[in-house]
C-alpha cells in the first residue's frame, strides 16, 4: 500500500501550483550572483564544488597512473609531489569541507526548521563570494608553477625552503577558511533563533543536529588553522622566525596548531553525512529512529572530543610518551559516539520494512566504508601500532575511507534523496543504483589495498618504489576506474533528469519532515505561512512500520 504522510503541522500544506519556484522567479545571471535565496545559493556552491572535484579528481587520475609502474617514469619526482599537493588542498578545502553543509545544509536547513531563510541571507552570498576567490588563489597557484608541500604546509620546509607558490595555495586556503566561518555561524544563528513553533531541539531532524555540530567545530577549529597558515606566509614573507629551528623557531609548534583544526576538521567531512544517514536510514526502513537523543547528543559528543585528538598525529615527531598515551586514550573514546550512532541505526533498520533505493544503497555503501574506516582508526590510535604504520598508504587508505569513502557517500546518497526536491525532476532510479554498486567497489577495489600495501611498508607521496608493491598500485588504480565511472554517472544522469525526467511530487519517497510537505521544487518563500510542528521527528505509524509501498513516479 502506500505510505498515507501525518504532516508535521497544523495547517494544509501549500497546493503546489501555489507560489513561484525559486527557480523560474528571476531568470537572469545577475538575479543568480546576487541573490539572497538560500537555495539559490546552495546551487551556486553546488556547481562551484563540482567543478572543483573535477579538478580535483584529475591530479588524483596522475597519481594512479604514475603508480602503475614501479619506476616514476611519467611524473617526475616534482612533478609528483605537486600533483598530490594540488589534489589534496583542492579535495579538501574545497571539496570535502564544504560539500554537505554549503549544498545540502544550506538548501534544506532553513525548510528543515520551517524557516523561509538564513538568518544572515546576505552573509550567506558572501560566503560564497569568498569561496570563489579563495579557490581562486588556489588555482593561480596551480598555473603559476604549483606547491609541493603536500596539503598539510608542514614546516620549516613550506614557510622557508619550498621553491614553489606555497603563499598563494596557502591564502587559497586561509581566504575559504573565512567562508566556513560564517556559513557556520549562519547556522548557529538560524537554528537558535528561527525554528517554527512546536519545532523544539529534540523534534529537530538529525540531519540539523549534524550541521549544527558542524558549525560548533567551523567556529571553534577554523581560527586556529587560518592564524597557523596565516603565520607561514609572514614567516615566508618576511623572515619572521616561527617554525624554522635553524633561527630559533619550533616545527612541531606548526603541527600542533595544524591538527588541532585539522582533526576536528574531519568531522566537519563526516558529521552532515552522518546526518543524512540517519534521514535515508529512518525514511528506508519506516520506522522511528532509534535512541533519536543519543544520536543526536552524539554529534556535540564527536564535535566535542574531536579537539582533544589532535596529538595523536604527533606519536612520531618527539612527542613525550604521556602525551602519547593520553592523546592515544582520548582517541579511543572518540570513536564512541560514532559507534553510537551506527549501533542506532543498526538497531532503526532491525524489522524495518527496508526497500533498495538508490540513496539507501548509499546509505548502505556508506556503513561498509565508514565501519572499515573507523575500525582501522582505532590502529592508528595505537602508539605502538601507529610507529609502524605512520606515513605509509596504510594512512592514506584509512584516511579515505572515512573522508571519501564516508563523507562522499552521505553527500550523494544526499543528493538523491533530495535532488527531485531540489529540482523538481526524477533521476532514473536504475542508473542510481548501477552508480551506487559502481562507487562501493571502486571504492574498495582503490582503497583497500592500499593498507596491504601499507602495512607491508610501502611509504606514501613517492613516485617511485620497491617492486613487490606494484601489484597492489596496479589493483587501486584498476579501481580508480571503476570508481570513475561511478562518480561520473550521477553527473550525467542528474544533467539529463533536468531536461527530460518526469516532474517529482511534492513526496516522491513518503518521508516525513518539513521540506516534504511543500512543492518540488520549493516556491521563493519556501513556506506561505510559518507551519506549527505538533509531532515527533520521523513520526511513522506503526502500519508504515509494517507494510510500505513508495511510488516513485518514474
Amino acid at each position: 500500500m502506500s505510505a498515507t504522510l501525518t504532516h508535521p503541522v497544523d495547517q494544509v500544506p501549500m497546493p503546489e501550483n501555489q507560489g513561484e519556484s525559486y527557480l523560474t522567479k528571476g531568470k537572469g545571471v545577475m538575479s543568480w550572483l546576487l541573490t539572497k535565496d538560500h537555495k539559490r545559493i546552495a546551487l551556486l556552491y553546488l556547481m562551484s564544488i563540482t567543478a572543483m572535484s573535477l579538478l580535483g579528481g584529475f591530479f588524483a587520475a596522475l597519481i594512479r597512473l604514475e603508480l602503475i609502474t614501479p619506476g616514476g617514469d611519467l611524473l617526475s619526482a616534482e612533478s609528483y609531489n605537486k600533483a598530490f599537493t594540488m589534489h589534496g588542498v583542492i579535495m579538501v578545502f574545497f571539496v570535502l569541507i564544504p560539500a554537505t553543509p554549503a549544498v545540502l545544509g544550506n538548501f534544506l536547513l532553513p525548510i528543515m526548521i520551517g524557516a523561509r531563510d538564513l538568518a544572515l541571507p546576505r552573509i550567506n552570498l558572501l560566503s560564497w563570494y569568498i569561496f570563489i576567490i579563495g579557490a581562486a588563489f588556489t588555482l593561480y597557484s596551480m598555473i603559476s608553477g604549483g606547491v609541493d608541500t603536500g596539503w598539510t604546509f608542514y614546516t620549516p620546509y613550506s614557510s622557508t625552503y619550498a621553491n614553489s607558490a606555497v603563499i598563494t595555495a596557502a591564502l587559497g586556503a586561509f581566504i575559504s577558511g573565512f567562508s566556513s566561518i560564517l556559513t557556520g555561524l549562519n547556522f548557529i544563528v538560524t537554528v537558535h533563533k528561527m525554528r517554527a513553533p512546536g519545532l523544539t531541539w529534540f523534534r529537530l531532524p538529525l540531519f540539523v543536529w549534524g550541521n549544527y555540530a558542524t558549525a560548533l567545530v567551523q567556529i571553534l577549529g577554523t581560527p586556529v588553522v587560518a592564524m597557523t597558515i596565516l603565520l607561514v606566509a609572514m614567516e615566508r614573507l618576511f623572515g619572521f622566525s616561527f617554525f624554522n629551528p635553524n633561527t630559533g623557531g619550533d616545527p612541531i609548534l606548526f603541527q600542533h596548531m595544524f591538527w588541532f583544526y585539522s582533526h576536528p576538521a574531519v568531522y566537519l567531512m563526516i558529521l552532515p553525512a552522518m546526518g543524512v544517514i540517519s534521514e535515508l536510514v529512518t525514511c528506508f526502513s519506516r520506522k522511528r529512529v532509534f535512541g533519536y537523543s543519543f544520536i543526536a547528543l552524539s554529534s556535540v559528543a564527536i564535535a566535542v572530543f574531536g579537539f582533544l585528538v589532535w596529538g595523536h598525529h604527533l606519536f612520531v615527531s618527539g612527542q613525550s610518551v604521556y602525551g602519547g598515551m593520553v592523546f592515544s586514550v582520548l582517541t579511543f573514546i572518540v570513536a564512541i559516539p560514532s559507534a553510537v550512532k551506527v549501533f542506532n541505526w543498526t538497531a532503526t533498520l532491525y524489522k524495518g520494512s527496508i526497500s533498495y533505493e538508490a540513496p539507501m544503497l548509499y546509505a548502505f555503501g556508506f556503513f561498509g566504508l565508514f565501519l572499515i574506516g573507523g575500525l582501522t582508526g582505532l590502529f592508528c590510535a595505537n602508539v605502538a601500532v601507529d610507529v609502524h604504520i605512520h606515513d605509509t598508504y596504510f594512512i592514506v587508505a584509512h584516511f579515505h575511507y572515512i573522508m571519501v569513502g564516508g563523507a562522499i557517500m552521505g553527500y550523494l546518497g544526499g543528493m538523491h534523496f533530495w535532488w527531485p526536491k531540489i529540482t523538481g525532476r526524477m533521476y532514473p532510479e536504475t542508473a542510481g543504483r548501477i552508480s551506487a554498486i559502481f562507487v562501493f567497489l571502486g571504492f574498495n577495489l582503490t582503497f583497500f589495498p592500499q593498507f596491504l600495501a601499507g602495512y607491508l611498508g610501502m611509504p606514501r607521496r613517492y613516485h617511485a618504489y620497491p617492486e613487490e608493491f606494484q601489484i597492489w598500485n596496479i589493483m587501486s588504480s584498476a579501481g580508480a576506474v571503476v570508481l570513475a565511472i561511478g562518480y561520473t554517472l550521477p553527473m550525467i544522469y542528474f544533467t539529463w533528469s533536468i531536461f527530460a525526467g518526469k516532474k517529482a511530487p511534492a513526496n516522491p519517497w513518503g518521508a516525513k519532515g518539513l521540506e516534504w510537505t511543500i512543492p518540488s521544487p520549493p516556491p521563493m518563500e519556501n513556506f506561505e505561512t510559518i507551519p506549527v510542528v505538533t509531532e515527533e521527528a520521523y513520526a511513522y505509524a506503526p502500519e508504515e512500520d509494517e507494510e510500505h509501498e513508495v511510488n516513485h513516479h518514474v
